[in-house]
């Protein structure tokens, strides 16, 4: 009798070579081994000590800036001038209502641009779930994150588990549909999610989110 060799190996090694090499896959792939120096810095608001770092950093390595969801524009304007770069190395982009936000309004516009490395400053307790999220959502736009954190000291609140798995399902959903689950179940349930408990059935709520204070 003759043998024949089973094609179910050769086939998910050809899956895999595929999803890796030209696939959805391959932006990550990008991502992962790239070894550009840092492009930009994008600073997540919710705190001002983010934004004082971020604008150090910005006039120490002469990058870009983009500070998302941050302070407001008088402020931030000033704290810009204080510092001693040039307002037109800043860009305030007011957008992000969340963390999931503050990628997804961004990275196709960043990519457009050819960032592919960029610094990523928030505080110290927000930095893994933004990191999670990040790597997600840039790294399908090919771009690499660098996380910095910044020290909140006795403010530090520890996220729970919970809600970092949670938004990092919502940045999947969003690479794989181009939408927000969050906001999918706004519209679906509202009368439930405006009746008191909603906030605890959905991630990111701005009233809990380090990025959307």
């Amino acid at each position: 009798m003759r043998s024949w060799c089973r094609p179910g190996p050769i086939v998910v090694v050809g899956l895999l070579f595929w999803l890796i090499a030209a696939g959805p896959l391959r932006p990550y792939r990008q991502a992962l081994t790239n070894g550009k120096p840092p492009q930009l810095i994008l600073v997540l608001g919710g705190d001002v000590d983010r934004e004082h770092l971020g604008i150090r950093l910005a006039r120490d390595l002469n990058l870009p800036l983009v500070v998302s969801g941050g302070s407001n524009l008088e402020y931030a304007q000033w704290l810009v001038r204080e510092v001693g770069i040039p307002l037109s190395q800043v860009q305030l982009d007011y957008r992000a209502k969340d963390t999931l936000g503050n990628f997804t309004s961004l990275v196709d516009e960043l990519r457009l641009k050819g960032i592919q490395h960029v610094l990523l400053v928030t505080s110290e307790d927000h930095l893994p779930r933004s990191m999670a999220v990040g790597h997600v959502v840039a790294g399908s736009r090919g771009i690499r994150l660098t996380g910095i954190s910044v020290s909140c000291a006795n403010q530090c609140r520890e996220e729970g588990l919970r809600k970092r798995i949670s938004d990092f399902l919502r940045a999947w959903a969003w690479v794989a549909t181009g939408r927000d689950l969050k906001e999918w179940a706004q519209r679906r349930w509202p009368e439930a999610l405006s009746a008191g408990g909603g906030d605890a059935l959905l991630p990111n709520s701005k009233v809990l989110d380090p990025a959307a204070h």
